[in-house]
């Protein structure tokens, strides 16, 4: 199962996160973000008939990310959110095989975890 994972800021709409998607220009099986900004990528999810993972920022402090962001690792304890969301919402043996894409805006950004859903 392939989750994409999403990092966003508040103003982030549906066409940054669907670029950021698309710049990978792979099928996934689930979307996963953080609770709180679940409205921010339902009407994608909801768009894409696909399910939506909601991870508790708690969930991913200490997650090991290969790209870092000064503001993921302050606000979330890891260098991206959109990596870690997505190697927590593939469960078990999760792998990352694909690091994030930044939106072209900066507002959204997308990486790819397979693994086995828990």
């Amino acid at each position: 199962m392939i989750v994409a994972g999403f990092g966003c800021r508040s103003g982030a709409d549906d066409a940054a996160m669907r670029a950021a998607l698309a710049a990978h220009g792979r099928t996934v099986s689930a979307l996963a973000t953080l609770t709180h900004k679940a409205r921010l990528v339902e009407p994608l999810a909801n768009a894409l008939a696909l399910p939506l993972i909601l991870i508790d920022p708690a969930a991913i402090r200490g997650v090991a990310t290969p790209t870092q962001s000064a503001a993921s690792l302050i606000a979330y304890g890891t260098g991206s959110v959109a990596e870690a969301v997505a190697l927590t919402a593939a469960g078990r043996g999760a792998r990352l095989i694909a690091a994030r894409i930044i939106s072209s805006d900066g507002r959204a950004t997308c990486a790819l975890a397979e693994g086995i859903l828990a």
